[in-house]
């Protein structure tokens, strides 16, 4: 449970810093979306419950200020840490790679999920799906550059908290 609640910690810290550079990006017109670190490390270096239990406080938070439905979030979060458990013995998630590929690769398929999900709501469906594209695009490149720091971050809390 100490666990647990350490990593949800740094999932919050990770909802606190995509909030400021979203913020920071307004003005731009982009908007980060990083899904996928939300998942990775819960999934391939916790137990089943204490990811599970992570994943769901995390989509939790995110869900709480963004524009979709309030449990959007939560359930695609939950079905990817399902679907991740399911094939961790298959990927390469031992080294830094690995997880910044299935991170990159899961981030990748959240996003298209929400997008699909939101999109009948778009006034200009043609229009969305440019500026999704790009904020895709954005997205992925500045989690790859991020990526490694969180997971060192989730380790160390993850060791603080002991077995």
């Amino acid at each position: 449970m100490k666990r647990t609640l350490l990593v949800f910690v740094t999932l919050v810290l990770l909802w606190t810093i995509t909030g400021l550079f979203n913020q920071a990006l307004a003005g731009l017109h982009l908007h980060l979306y990083f899904g996928g670190l939300y998942i990775t490390f819960a999934a391939v270096a916790l137990s089943p419950r204490e990811g599970l239990a992570a994943v769901l406080l995390g989509g939790a938070v995110c869900d709480a200020h963004s524009p979709t439905r309030f449990g959007t979030q939560i359930l695609l979060f939950a079905a990817a840490h399902a679907f991740l458990r399911q094939l961790r013995d298959r990927l390469p998630h031992d080294d830094l790679i690995g997880r910044v590929a299935i991170t990159l690769i899961c981030n990748l398929g959240l996003y298209l999920a929400l997008s699909f999900a939101e999109v009948g709501e778009a006034l200009n469906p043609s229009a969305y799906w440019g500026r999704a594209a790009v904020d895709l695009l954005f997205s992925q490149v500045v989690l790859a550059l991020i990526a490694p720091w969180f997971f060192a971050l989730q380790e160390r809390t993850a060791a603080y908290a002991g077995d």
